[in-house]
């Protein structure tokens, strides 16, 4: 039997000044390897400049057949037709979110270290949990540090995906993608990478395919 995938999940800078020139990078980002979801994630941008950027960047994730999510906010995700939405625990809820976009569109939720919440969110109809920080980051302030046990757990029992987020670079990516991640959601590391993102594209998409052979045969 084939192991499970474990794809590349993109989330934006923390600001993006010049949408045009990010929509630029992120053409050559995307047409470098393969990518499974790209998050919007604009903390504090006014909604204005929230939808220029979906506007802009929707076209590019149409062409290559990658899923947009817009983190936070159902209620511009429904408006803005992005395929999901990503919720925190201090963002709506899954119940209200669920209510606003929809059944069709997906919806992720932060799950922190916890498998508890993970079940929760899974029962309640989430449509992918995310486990994290798993290494530091600069990113966002974080308070959790999971064990990579926690992706292997939940590939063994459950059905819906894991994502593992948090400071995850090109030489961390292997260990988590053989843990048991369907998917590594990455900024800074694809975005700051010293040959460019669409060399940081590619380099993931080896170091992934590597893990999911060390996935696929276990050390004895």
């Amino acid at each position: 039997m084939s192991p499970p995938l474990c794809r590349l999940y993109l989330i934006t800078p923390p600001i993006i000044d010049d949408i045009a020139g990010f929509t630029a990078t992120l053409k050559n980002a995307l047409a470098a390897g393969d990518v499974g979801a790209l998050q919007v994630r604009q903390k504090d941008a006014p909604d204005a400049h929230i939808e220029a950027a979906v506007h802009a960047i929707s076209p590019l994730c149409r062409a290559h057949g990658v899923s947009l999510i817009l983190n936070d906010r159902p209620d511009l995700a429904a408006r803005l037709d992005c395929d999901g939405v990503h919720i925190g625990q201090m963002d709506a809820s899954l119940a209200e979110a669920r209510r606003i976009i929809g059944s069709d569109r997906i919806i992720g939720v932060t799950c922190h270290d916890s498998r508890h919440l993970a079940m929760d969110a899974a029962e309640g109809g989430a449509d992918y949990v995310a486990f994290g920080a798993f290494f530091s980051t600069e990113t966002k302030a974080t308070s959790h540090r999971p064990d990579r046990e926690i992706l292997t757990i939940w590939q063994d029992t459950m059905l819906i995906p894991c994502v593992a987020i948090g400071g995850i670079t090109v030489d961390r990516a292997r260990v988590l993608a053989a843990a048991g991640a369907d998917f590594l959601a990455v900024s800074a590391g694809v975005w700051n990478h010293p040959g460019g993102p669409a060399e940081a594209v590619a380099a993931f998409n080896a170091e992934i395919a590597a893990g999911l052979a060390q996935r696929a045969s276990p050390s004895p």
